[in-house]
């Protein structure tokens, strides 16, 4: 039989299209839930097979001994389908399915199953993607909702923040983003860039003049297109395709290291390590993404000229930037594959950074470390000599307008470096990220910026970079994943509500850890004395949140920002929902994270 972890990983993938096309099989949606419970999957099989196989370091810290005369397949089969079966229910007979080929009724495969179970009990208190209880802010440079697409809502703004890494040693963070209330250079730059790449193609006519010469090419717009997986409709999300990568990798490429093609230990150890990468990937940039809370090209565009959005001065202001901005700009957005009638849109998370930034350079630089590439190298690789086809492109899946888009075979003489940049670069191009989301730049004046990695504290790729080094670093350079320490613990941890409370705490607000955005709104403003007592009371409602580092914020500011801005969130400020960390599963089910996200 074939290499059991390139079929089970097949599988996973597979399991991953499936739950973002078929509307009664929707679990474990979205970019946080599918990196997350593809790790989960490929950590499982990796301990299996490691315990079995022997001569590489577990993964679990108190892993179930093997049983004598185990065979490594029927292990990885047992772990891979225990954690796909819990972790997506609806898909439990095409799980079965795929176990003609396996010995389920040996240990080995029973131990394989206790191996997986052991992994999902770890991760049993994970957050999962609800916004219940997140409250957006109305200030000016704040993430909010795509107007195109106004009944989004927020996707995992909790799970980063509260969420413990795979493998890493340590949280890995970021600077801010280039803004400074939309007067710095770089960001006025980089909004220039994005407002002219990234244009809705039928409002192309609307740039000015000096502009236009450097609108998006056909190339771009295919740039852009190709690395999507926004969650379209038989696509999935992008875990599923830097793993059709690197499986092309895994099953072609002589890895230096070893002088052969990839055997089955290889390839248990390289896919641990690939989606232990990308299940800290989604942990960390969606940290960093709720903690900066930056916003997207289709608001700060729209939005740069001060007298425009809900934090506009009432009073008369010089109209400074309306040369830059266009309030009736929309983007290009990311492709609903396989939707017709429905728009293109705006992913419904913050921009800052990336996450297609950092999955990529997380997932395949970690590759480019496994074949023999030093950790701080930044430069092409030979490590893909053929070509890829992206599903956006493979000449069955349709446009948003029902159109069939032809197959494209796509080379890469860079190899996976140029992979890495290619990947961040053609967010700018659907006009759904600005260029520093990816990585800090030169140039952009006149003419389009070009990517400098010498800051890896800004974007998404530097932040991929960083993780993959850790996680290889930490995995005894290469031998095999290792779990984060448990001294390693997220910013917000929600303390159980006491039994004598009559609601629950409300969730802390990610953006306010210390060195974040800052409360969704200011803390009220001192009143004349004679309003001392509604001062006093509103100062009772501040509270600080959990065990982070933040600023509080009174609990009138909170009802205050619900009131003033209705259109933002269709709830109360509190209690609009509860962290599920502060109560135990509902009766009748598992973990909380093994469901699925309400929306």
């Amino acid at each position: 039989m074939q290499d059991s972890i390139l079929f089970w990983n097949a599988v996973a993938l597979e399991a991953n299209r499936i739950s973002h096309s078929d509307p009664d099989k929707r679990q474990q949606n979205g970019p946080t839930l599918s990196s997350r419970a593809i790790a989960i999957v490929h950590l499982a099989m990796y301990d299996a097979f490691a315990g079995v196989a022997g001569g590489m370091p577990r993964y679990l810290p108190a892993p179930p001994p093997p049983p004598p005369g185990t065979s490594a397949r029927d292990a990885v089969a047992g772990a891979a389908h225990r954690t796909l079966s819990r972790l997506y229910s609806a898909q439990a007979d095409f799980f079965d399915a795929q176990l003609s080929c396996f010995d389920t009724t040996n240990q080995s495969f029973l131990f394989g199953q206790n191996v997986g179970q052991a992994l999902l009990d770890l991760r049993a208190n994970d957050m999962d993607a609800r916004d219940c209880g997140y409250i957006p802010s109305p200030k000016r440079g704040r993430h909010r909702r795509d107007p195109d697409n106004p009944g989004q809502g927020f996707n995992s703004p909790f799970y980063g923040a509260q969420t413990r890494t795979f493998a890493v040693s340590m949280r890995h963070d970021l600077d801010k983003p280039f803004f400074d209330n939309g007067a710095n250079q770089k960001y006025r730059r980089a909004l220039r860039d994005v407002r002219v790449r990234g244009i809705r193609p039928d409002l192309t006519a609307t740039l000015p003049t000096p502009l236009f010469d450097g609108r998006r090419t056909p190339e771009d717009t295919l740039t852009g297109i190709y690395w999507g997986y926004d969650g379209a409709n038989r696509l999935g999300t992008p875990p599923r395709l830097y793993n059709q990568i690197i499986r092309q990798v895994a099953m072609n490429v002589v890895n230096p290291t070893t002088g052969r093609i990839n055997n089955e230990a290889d390839n248990a150890r390289l896919f641990a390590f690939v989606n232990a990468a990308l299940g800290d990937a989604g942990i960390l940039a969606w940290e960093q993404k709720y903690c900066h809370d930056f916003w997207r090209p289709v608001v700060g565009i729209r939005e740069h000229d001060g007298t425009f959005g809900p934090a506009a001065p009432h009073g008369a202001i010089p109209n400074v930037f309306f040369g830059s901005g266009d309030p009736g700009w929309l983007p290009l957005g990311a492709p609903s594959t396989n939707s017709p009638g429905m728009k293109n849109f705006t992913p419904d998370f913050p921009a800052y950074p990336s996450g297609h930034a950092t999955f990529g350079a997380a997932a395949l630089h970690i590759t480019r470390m496994f074949y023999g590439r030093p950790a701080n190298n930044k430069s092409n690789d030979t490590l893909f000599p053929g070509f890829f086809v992206s599903d956006e492109f493979n000449g069955g899946n349709r446009d948003n307008d029902g159109t069939v888009r032809p197959r494209h075979t796509r080379f890469f003489p860079g190899g996976l470096w140029e992979m890495i940049i290619e990947n961040a670069t053609s967010r700018v191009m659907l006009g759904v990220h600005w260029v520093f989301d990816a990585f800090d730049f030169t140039g952009g004046d006149n003419s389009t910026p070009n990517p400098s990695l010498n800051n890896e504290r800004i974007g998404g790729v530097g932040l991929g970079l960083r993780i993959a080094r850790d996680i290889f670093a930490h995995g005894n350079n290469g031998q095999g994943p290792q779990m984060t320490p448990n001294n390693v613990n997220p910013p917000i941890i929600t303390p159980p509500a006491a039994p004598s409370q009559p609601m629950p705490t409300r969730p802390a607000q990610p953006a306010e850890v210390g060195g974040c955005a800052g409360p969704a709104v200011d803390p009220l403003q001192a009143q004349p004395a004679k309003d001392k007592s509604s001062k006093k009371g509103a100062a009772k409602g501040s509270a600080k949140k959990g065990g982070a580092k933040k600023g509080a914020a009174k609990k009138g500011a909170a009802k205050g920002a619900a009131a003033a801005d209705d259109s933002e969130q269709d709830q109360d400020a509190w209690p609009s929902g509860i962290s599920e960390q502060d109560e135990a599963p509902p009766a009748g089910q598992g973990a909380w994270p093994s469901g699925i996200s309400e929306k």
